[in-house]
C-alpha cells in the first residue's frame, strides 16, 4: 500500500526511508501512472472476486452467499466512507493533531482536478489505490466471525472499525503520524492491514463466541474449487498490493514483486511439507493457506528486502503460521472461523519484525536508515506492532460491545442452524435439481 513516507523512500532511496512527506513533481509520469492504475485494479481484484471466493468456499454451503454479500457490501460502504473523509483523515494536514490523525480538508475531494499530482501520478489515482487497501482490510476480518454475525451488525462494525481503528493507525504509519516519525518500516501493510485485521478478527471471534457445534462438529470447506480459484486471484492481485506500493514502474516495483512471489511460493511449500509429514497427506487447503501466510508475511518487507530475505521470510511464515493455527483452534479452541489471526495477524507480526533484519545490506536488503542498527529498527517495529495490537484490540472490543448492546451481534440459534443465506438474504448459493 502507498503511504507518504514510502513515496519518499522509493523516489529518494539513498536519502532516507523515514521522513514522511509528499513528493510533488512538475509533470505527469505516464509509465508510473499506468502501473499504479493497473495495481489499483489488481488490489480490488483481490477483494472482489478473490477474497470473496476464497472465503466463500471455506464456509459451509448454507453460508456461502452471506460471505460473498459481506465482502461486496464492505466494498461499497468503505468506498463512500473513503470519499466522505477517510482519505482526508489519513493524508491531509492534521495541524496540531498531525501525530495522531489528519484533517478534513480533502473530505469529498472538493478541489481536486485531473492535473493534481502526488509524486508524478494523479491524486485521483493515488486516492483510488489507497481506497482498495481500505476496502480489503475490514473484509479480511469477515473470516473471524463468518457464519454467525448479523448482516446489519457486520455493516455497522465494518464502518465504525474503519473510522476508529483503520484510519488512525494508517495515519500513524503512512500519513506522517508519530510512528512514521519514529521510523517504522511497513512497505505495503504488514502492520496497518494484517496485524490490524488479525487482532480485530481474534477479538471478534472471542466476543461472538463459537459457532454452534464447534469444535466437536467438523466444518470443512464446502467448495475447494472455489477456494483455490480465489486463492489464485489473491496471489496475482498481491503483485499490485506490494508492487504497486512503490508508486513507480521501475526496479523497486520489480523487486517488490519478485520477493512477494518467492515469499508466497516458499510459505506454500513449507506449509504443505509440514502437513504432509504430520498428517500423512498434503492437502489443497494447506498449500493455499500457506500461500496466504507467505503473502501476508512478506508484505511489510516487500519493498526493503532482497530475494534471500523473501525466501527466509516465506519459510518462517509457513512454519510459524501453521503451528499458530493449530494452537488457536486445537489448544485454545478459539473459533476464528477462517484463521485470520494465525495467518494474517501472526504473519504480519513476523514479517514486520523480520523486515528489520533482512532490510540490512548484510542480509541482501536495500539498507536501513543511516545510523540505525538492526536491533534499533527491531525495537521500532515492536513499538508499532504493540501500539497497533493495543489500539485495534481495545477499539474492536468496544465497537463490538456497543453494537451488541444496541442491535445485537449474533444471529439466533435457529438462524445459524438454517444458514445465513436463507435466514438473512432469502437466497441460496446452490439450487437442488
Amino acid at each position: 500500500m502507498i503511504r507518504i513516507n514510502k513515496h519518499f523512500m522509493t523516489l529518494l532511496f539513498a536519502a532516507s526511508f523515514f521522513i514522511p512527506k509528499m513528493v510533488f513533481a512538475s509533470e505527469l509520469n505516464q509509465a508510473n501512472t499506468a502501473w499504479v492504475l493497473t495495481s489499483t485494479a489488481l488490489v480490488l481484484f483481490m477483494t472482489i472476486p478473490g477474497l470473496s471466493l476464497f472465503y466463500g468456499g471455506l464456509v459451509r454451503s448454507k453460508n456461502v452467499l452471506s460471505v460473498l454479500m459481506q465482502c461486496f457490501a464492505i466494498t461499497c460502504v468503505v468506498s463512500i466512507l473513503w470519499l466522505a473523509g477517510g482519505y482526508s483523515l489519513i493524508f491531509s494536514d492534521g495541524g496540531i493533531w498531525q501525530d495522531w490523525i489528519g484533517g478534513t480538508s480533502k473530505a469529498f475531494l472538493p478541489h481536486i482536478n485531473t492535473t493534481d499530482l502526488i509524486g508524478d501520478i494523479p491524486e485521483t489515482v493515488y486516492f483510488m489505490f489507497q481506497m482498495t487497501f481500505a476496502i480489503i482490510t475490514p473484509a479480511l476480518i469477515v473470516g473471524g466471525f463468518a457464519e454467525r454475525m448479523k448482516f446489519s451488525s457486520m455493516l455497522w462494525f465494518s464502518s465504525l472499525w474503519l473510522i476508529f481503528v483503520y484510519l488512525p493507525i494508517c495515519h500513524w504509519i503512512w500519513g506522517g503520524g508519530w510512528l512514521a516519525k519514529l521510523g517504522v518500516m511497513d512497505f505495503a501493510g504488514g502492520i496497518v492491514i494484517h496485524v490490524n485485521a488479525g487482532v480485530a478478527a481474534l477479538v471478534s471471534a472471542l466476543v461472538l463466541g463459537k459457532r454452534k457445534g464447534f469444535p466437536q462438529v467438523a466444518m470443512p470447506p464446502h467448495n475447494m474449487t472455489m477456494v483455490v480459484t480465489g486463492a489464485g486471484m489473491l496471489w496475482v492481485g498481491w503483485f499490485g498490493f506490494n508492487g504497486g506500493s512503490a508508486l513507480t514502474s521501475d526496479g523497486h516495483a520489480g523487486m517488490a514483486i519478485l520477493v512477494t512471489h518467492i515469499g508466497a511460493a516458499t510459505g506454500s511449500l513449507t506449509w504443505m511439507i509440514i502437513e504432509w509429514y504430520r498428517f500423512g497427506k498434503p492437502s489443497m487447503l494447506g498449500i493455499v493457506t500457506g500461500m496466504v501466510a507467505g503473502l501476508g508475511t512478506i508484505t511489510p518487507a516487500s519493498g526493503f528486502v532482497g530475494p534471500l530475505g523473501g525466501f527466509i521470510i516465506g519459510l518462517v511464515a509457513g512454519v510459524v503460521c501453521f503451528y499458530a493455527t493449530q494452537i488457536i483452534k486445537r489448544k485454545f479452541k478459539i473459533d476464528d472461523s477462517l484463521d485470520v489471526f494465525p495467518v494474517h495477524g501472526v504473519g504480519g507480526v513476523i514479517g514486520s519484525l523480520l523486515t528489520a533484519v533482512f532490510a540490512a545490506t548484510e542480509f541482501g536488503g536495500l539498507g536501513l536508515s543511516q545510523g540505525v542498527s538492526i536491533s534499533q529498527q527491531m525495537g521500532i517495529q515492536a513499538i508499532a506492532i504493540l501500539a497497533t495490537v493495543i489500539w485495534s484490540g481495545t477499539f474492536s472490543y468496544l465497537i463490538l460491545k456497543l453494537i451488541d448492546n444496541l442491535i445485537g451481534l449474533r444471529v439466533t440459534s435457529d438462524e445459524e442452524v438454517q444458514g445465513l443465506d436463507i435466514a438473512l438474504h432469502e437466497e441460496t448459493g446452490y439450487h437442488s435439481l
